[in-house]
């Protein structure tokens, strides 16, 4: 019971980020396009992915971090 409780949190937590980051993209980009136009929502995307760089190093370390201390 309780592995089906952790998993379903799991799938939920990983639903949650992959559908932040598409809102974040497509809603965050389009308002810089209406806004300020083609050239700032560009470099708004150049300004996302180098973000992102730094931060899925650091979930990757975590999630690495995480499997190791769980071995059982």
């Amino acid at each position: 019971m309780s592995n089906t409780i952790r998993s379903f949190a799991a799938q939920t937590r990983n639903r949650s980020i992959f559908w932040f980051i598409i809102i974040l993209f497509t809603l965050g980009l389009g308002l810089i396009w209406i806004f300020y136009g083609a050239r700032a929502a560009f470099l708004g995307f150049i300004c996302l992915i180098g973000t992102s760089i730094p931060v899925g190093l650091i979930a990757l370390f975590l999630f690495g971090l995480e499997k190791f201390v769980d071995r059982e």
